[in-house]
């Protein structure tokens, strides 16, 4: 991950978000229109959270320390959590602005005007949203993810915007102008929950199912004979690195160095066929009778019971915290 790329491109939009804002204050000021509002409201997101994306990605670039031996990766998070939280206020405050404009009776005036500054401003939008999620899932940084969804979801919303001014505009329908704003107002809370929601089980160390299959068909794919089972394995992600903690089965008679040369082969193909930087703890365990069951070693001299299946490795089962028997 080039971390000074990233900060430089986060700082780019925090620099590109304040224009946006003024330009789109400037529309609000212009036609008094509540849906341009609820843009303009966004934008203010989008500034403060681009300014939180630099803080944390300039905390998660520091090393490991004796305070946080895991890293600061996990700030992410947070940051992330604070954005999904402002977007969720901003939604709020546009609801209710709306409210009160529908109960005012309030007139927008020089649409024609605010269609073409907002226009240009979703056009921006759109274009650094969909840089900054590539970016972000190329890194592997929660930042630039959110940050690009943040703005490509204010692009959708400032479309919306656009086309209503439009049927304002034509119709003189000037209520529909309010009804367009708790709409939108209602739409980025529900963003604004999603991302408050990915967030919390990122802190949280909430199972990530697709990571655990993705490690399964690692395993499943370089399998090698001695290694018996593999269980009890926890996927930590801090910022774009991961931690993975993991059990492997061995035959008990291997020696020690034996034995570490496998765990070290599994960490080398789970390394090489992965894209993210990771750091693991694996635990070696000795086999028992009731591992010969599925135990595929066929010259085994200490073999106390016949061979019966083979067990298959999926996101399921290499995340249950007991060895694989066939009773179990």
């Amino acid at each position: 991950m080039n971390t000074k790329q990233n900060f430089a491109f986060q700082r780019n939009i925090a620099i590109i978000g304040v224009l946006l804002f003024v330009g789109k204050i400037f529309a609000w000021q212009l036609t008094g229109s509540d849906a341009v509002f609820s843009d303009a409201m966004e934008s203010i997101v989008n500034i403060v959270a681009a300014f939180m994306g630099l803080y944390s990605l300039y905390i998660a670039a520091k090393p490991s320390d004796e305070d946080h031996p895991y890293g600061h990766g996990k700030v992410e998070f947070v940051t992330s959590g604070i954005e999904g939280s402002l977007i969720i206020i901003a939604g709020i405050i546009i609801i209710i602005q709306a409210i009160g404009s529908l109960i005012k009776g309030n007139v927008p005036e020089k649409l024609d005007w605010g269609m073409a500054i907002v226009a240009a401003t979703a056009i921006i939008n759109y274009l650094m949203g969909y840089i900054s999620y590539k970016k972000g899932i190329k890194e592997n940084s929660l930042v630039l993810q959110s940050s690009g969804k943040h703005l490509q979801s204010d692009t959708i919303t400032t479309v919306g915007v656009v086309l209503s001014l439009m049927i304002v505009h034509f119709t003189k329908l000037y209520w529909l102008d309010s009804v367009v704003a708790l709409v939108f107002g209602g739409y980025i809370m529900i963003i604004g929950y999603k991302i408050v929601r990915k967030s919390l089980s990122g802190i949280m160390d909430e199972a990530d199912i697709e990571m655990l299959k993705k490690l399964a068909k690692i395993l499943n794919e370089n399998r090698k004979t001695d290694w018996i089972d593999v269980h009890n394995v926890r996927i930590q992600q801090f910022g774009s690195r991961l931690h993975i903690d993991a059990h492997l089965t061995l035959p008990w008679y291997f020696q020690l160095r034996n034995a570490h040369s496998e765990m070290e082969e599994v960490i080398k193909q789970i390394v090489e066929h992965s894209d993210r930087n990771i750091e693991f703890n694996f635990h070696l365990d000795d086999c028992k009778p009731d591992s010969c069951e599925i135990c595929q070693i066929s010259n085994c001299a200490f073999r106390e019971k016949p061979f019966v299946k083979k067990i298959d490795w999926n996101a399921e089962n290499i995340a249950q915290p007991h060895k694989h028997f066939l009773d179990l």
